[in-house]
């Protein structure tokens, strides 16, 4: 096997321009999730024309998505660091090893956690999540449909990060595109009816979804299979080593993960308690915010691969460089999209709905949540960090204190025993974005975080070392 692509990205990742590499990691993933974002604003759109209601039915789910794509997201962490890290030192065999292990492991974990949440999906939302009434059924409808997704989202993000990890992003990020623009095409057929397709409400914004992921995983299949110097498929050696490392690294994340989503679904029974005029202004803030942060997700991504790399070849310095001129540019681009909506919040929060209480409380939310979003980068370009160099332990702790203490905790006790109601938590919400990007900075700052963690040094092998 021939290393061949693989160091040519390397060489770039671990000696080009930081800022300029940074951006050229980042720009495809963050053109796709661009298109995500427009996605789902028009997906809320789309909802909110069939119904005023119906556009809180996927912020419903979502809460209980993410603790189900927990182990996933732990999983990714320890494929970036592992797979990234050896392609730093120059290791294409065992970062090849890596990959087919993370491909089992992500496949195995998608199709057993399907199977469990549509099982339950009836008791988790009418007991534990306690959703309103007049959205139930759809709620029932939208998660049957958005179970499946899940085995199909495990694989997808193996093959995304695997490819990331070796530093190719601009081929995930138009197989990404192709299957949300079939998204967005599709979504107002099916939900509002236009003919020849029938008017299926919900259970269309969920089938779109289900037909995207699918489209997805089977580009990356046939990109990973045509790759030059990568050979990641199904395999029964798992490893000790690859065991011990998803250990010491993915289960803080999947700690964190599973905590988070808890905690994220205790906040949805918090808002749920208030009232269905809460829960629809709950959603529309969050599909505004989303527009907010949408630079975001696809540039943390790339110092995700930059310090991984980087760490691989013993340049700790050039690590933490990488974090901390990273933290500046998410923040700064963060808060241009702050500066730019916050005069128009009401106006876009007018779009989602005609009823004037949701209105109201919407734009109440969004007046506490925006102004903190960029703060959010900050906790956001930390995550990436550890995920990066696979010192994921504080990092979970911030995520933890931000969500458990900050949000539940203090969201419960200023909304229902001070009285505040909705407005307890709004703040809740908008104070732990804040304390958690000051936080992971000064983490970035002057943490110990930047050394690597798998073994071996960054020299390069001989050809024949990988026969």
């Amino acid at each position: 096997m021939s290393g061949g692509a693989l160091s040519d990205y390397r060489e770039e990742v671990v000696n080009g321009p930081i800022v300029r590499t940074f951006f050229k990691l980042g720009i495809p993933p963050l053109l796709t999730h661009l298109m995500n974002v427009a996605y789902n604003v028009l997906d809320a759109l789309w909802l909110s024309m069939y119904s005023d209601l119906a556009v809180a039915v996927p912020r419903q789910v979502w809460p209980v998505i993410f603790l189900f794509n927990a182990p996933m997201m732990a999983l990714n962490a320890v494929g970036m660091s592992v797979i990234s890290q050896y392609i730093g030192m120059g290791k294409y065999r065992e970062a090849n090893i890596s990959a087919s292990r993370f491909l089992t492991s992500s496949l195995s974990l998608g199709a057993l956690f399907f199977m469990t949440l549509f099982s339950l999906r009836g008791y988790i939302f009418s007991a534990i999540v306690s959703t309103p009434a007049e959205i139930y059924d759809w709620v029932m409808d939208y998660s049957a449909i958005i179970s499946l997704n899940i085995v199909l989202q495990y694989i997808s993000f193996a093959y995304q990060t695997t490819l990331q990890a070796i530093g190719d992003t601009k081929r995930p990020a138009i197989i990404n595109a192709v299957a949300v623009s079939v998204n967005t095409i599709l979504d107002p057929l099916l939900i509002l009816g236009i003919p020849p397709f029938p008017r299926t409400g919900v259970l269309g914004a969920a089938l779109t979804d289900l037909l995207g992921s699918a489209i997805a995983v089977a580009s990356l299949n046939s990109l990973v299979r045509r790759y030059r110097g990568l050979e990641m498929g199904l395999t029964r050696d798992i490893g000790r080593e690859w065991v011990e490392l998803s250990v010491r690294i993915g289960l803080p994340l999947l700690g964190m993960g599973i905590m988070n989503s808890l905690a994220f679904i205790a906040q949805l029974r918090l808002v749920n308690s208030l009232g269905v005029i809460a829960v629809a202004a709950y959603s529309i803030g969050f599909v505004i915010a989303d527009i907010v942060d949408a630079a975001l997700f696809g540039l943390t991504g790339a110092s995700s691969i930059m310090i991984g790399q980087n760490l691989g070849a013993n340049k700790g310095e050039r690590a933490r460089e990488i974090s901390l001129k990273a933290s500046v540019i998410i923040f700064s681009l963060i808060a241009l999209g702050v500066i730019a909506v916050f005069p128009f919040k009401s106006s876009l929060a007018d779009a989602f709905t005609d009823d004037r209480s949701i209105l109201e409380e919407a734009d109440r939310f969004l007046t506490y949540l925006i102004p903190t979003l960029p703060f959010f980068g900050l906790f956001m370009v930390g995550m990436s960090a550890g995920r990066g160099s696979g010192r994921t332990l504080l990092p979970t702790v911030i995520g933890v204190i931000r969500l458990w203490i900050l949000r539940i905790g203090l969201g419960y006790l200023v909304a229902f025993k001070l009285g505040l109601g909705a407005l307890g938590i709004w703040f809740s919400i908008s104070f732990s974005n804040f304390l958690a990007g000051i936080a992971s900075l000064l983490w970035l700052a002057y943490g110990r975080w930047n050394v690597p963690v798998v073994r071996g040094t960054s020299e390069r092998e001989a050809p024949g070392d990988r026969e």
